[in-house]
């Protein structure tokens, strides 16, 4: 599933190009002093981290229930243009997952996302920790 497809991930604005997430610097999400909101930022931010997850195992599409189990936020600066959310994950902990995945049928991974604007700068950053078992 793309993640623009979602409803609240329509509802908020953010668009996806490829494998990475957006959002535009618009009225409609910014805060009472003309920032993007915070809580936009943080919906930009998880939504980039399950997507992530899509992209690091496509086989496991539509097999496994990912349930974001925990997640913190530290905003940095002001978010005054458009915003891109960038995930990663340490290569061990990939392979710790995929090890433990395959003997238990379910495992846990955290993503860290950050949020930058058009001009490169981190507006925040994000670690999303996600439980993910077999259906």
């Amino acid at each position: 599933m793309r993640a623009d497809e979602i409803e609240f991930v329509k509802l908020v604005g953010i668009e996806q190009s490829g494998d990475s997430v957006s959002l535009a610097y618009k009225k409609d999400v910014q805060s009472h002093i003309n920032t993007i909101h915070a809580s936009a930022q943080f919906t930009l931010a998880e939504t980039q981290s399950g997507l992530y997850l899509q992209t690091l195992f496509p086989e496991l599409e539509g097999k496994v229930i990912p349930l974001l189990r925990e997640s913190s936020m530290k905003y940095k600066k002001p978010a005054l243009k458009d915003i891109t959310a960038f995930a990663s994950v340490k290569d061990e902990d990939k392979e710790k997952f995929l090890e433990l995945f395959e003997r238990k049928g379910r495992a846990s991974l955290s993503v860290a996302v950050e949020v930058k604007d058009s001009d490169g700068v981190c507006t925040a950053q994000g670690t999303f920790g996600w439980f993910i078992s077999k259906i």
